[in-house]
């Protein structure tokens, strides 16, 4: 159990220190360190990352960095979108929600290679499209109902490129839009999850929680001193490599029952 709070820690470091991505871990912390099923990973990873991400915001929204109408026009779409995502989990089998949650992985460390070439002073106030955010937002929460990602990684691209904000906003807008949709999605699954017999760990998520908190704590104070460039490459290392793991170990699980079942006829 030491590896997995180890692993809730980089969680909470990772997200201090690069502002998004480091929720991607949660699911593969649950999974292959504490042994939790797929289905309940998801669940509890949502409940995490909203906690972490909720207290991340607070900061932003004192120092009000906090660009309120995006909240409202990004935020919305995506936690009904979230809650969508989630309910369309119960006819999806685990085992393909982890296969989807590697693709996004995948996807993430993509976006971490080629990070958005946006001017951070962007105050451009061009007419931005609200429908094209809204769907943006929509989009993004499906896929966290779905798999149990934050998608920070997603969501401050779109906000910069979508929504004219400065970087400056974008972080803690993108961490209270974060909460919103995680706990949303969290909300679903806690019917489903009773639905299904399967019981929360409410110790484990308030453990992790706290352990990531401190995590990105420590990881906002370390953010001056280490190349910002090299983390997120660094990261996106990692991700491929993760994300390469959970389709080595899932890919056999969805191709092996199928065999067997040829083999029978």
């Amino acid at each position: 159990m030491i590896l997995a709070w180890i692993g809730a820690a980089l969680i909470g470091l990772s997200l201090g220190l690069l502002g998004s991505g480091g929720s991607i871990l949660t699911v593969p912390v649950l999974v292959y360190l504490v042994g939790e099923p797929d289905k309940l990973a998801i669940a509890e990873s949502l409940a995490i990352v909203g906690g972490i991400s909720l207290f991340g915001a607070v900061p932003y929204a004192l120092k009000k960095q906090i660009d309120w109408r995006s909240v409202v026009i990004f935020g919305i779409p995506g936690v009904l979108g979230t809650y969508l995502g989630a309910a369309l989990s119960q006819y999806v089998a685990g085992v393909v929600q982890l296969l989807l949650f590697a693709v996004v992985m995948l996807l993430a460390a993509f976006m971490m290679f080629r990070p958005a070439r946006v001017k951070p002073d962007d105050q451009g106030h061009a007419h931005r499209s609200p429908l094209k955010i809204g769907l943006e937002g929509l989009t993004v929460g499906v896929l966290t109902g779905l798999v149990g990602v934050g998608g920070g990684f997603l969501i401050i691209p779109a906000l910069v490129i979508l929504g004219g904000l400065p970087m400056s906003l974008a972080v803690g807008t993108s961490l209270l839009i974060i909460a919103a949709k995680s706990f949303s999605g969290f909300y679903k699954y806690l019917h489903l999850m009773s639905e299904q017999g399967l019981t929360i760990n409410w110790t484990l998520i308030l453990l992790f929680t706290a352990i990531g908190i401190a995590g990105s704590v420590l990881g906002s104070k370390l953010n001056s001193r280490v190349s910002n460039e090299g983390l997120r490459k660094g990261f996106a290392v990692f991700l491929v490599a993760m994300g390469v793991y959970v389709l080595g170990t899932n890919v056999p699980r969805v191709l092996v029952p199928t065999a067997a079942v040829q083999a029978a006829h």
